[in-house]
Parts: C-alpha cells; structure tokens; sequence
C-alpha cells in the first residue's frame, strides 16, 4: 500500500494564507509589550518596598534609641 504525499505545491498553497495571515503577530506583539508591562512594574513595586523597609527600619531605630 503506498501512501500518497502532498505535492510541494499543494502544500505551499496551503500555507500561503497562514503566511499572510498577521493576526498572530499581533497577538505576540501585545503580548510581548504586556510582559515588559508586567517586568517594570514588578521592578518598581520591588525598589519601592525595599526603601519602605529601610524608612520604617530607619524610624524604628530612631524610636528604640539605637539609631
């Protein structure tokens, strides 16, 4: 029993639509622009915490007599 295989024309006509289709590099785009979103918020809400702690730190010393 032979198995037939799709022509190379057969399948680049196939393809041809998904090819010019930019629909899901739109997709990719925003989800790609949504993740640097995310990465600089999670950056700022870092460094924000980390001077918060210092400040509380920086009063509770003070408070206690040791600063």
């Amino acid at each position: 029993m032979r198995v037939k295989l799709p022509s190379m024309r057969s399948l680049i006509k196939s393809l041809a639509p998904f090819l010019k289709d930019e629909g899901g590099a739109t997709a990719i785009e925003y989800a790609l622009i949504v993740g640097l979103i995310f990465l600089a918020i999670v950056t700022a809400v870092t460094a924000y915490t980390q001077n918060t702690n210092a400040l509380y730190q920086h009063i509770s010393n003070a408070v206690l007599g040791s600063g």
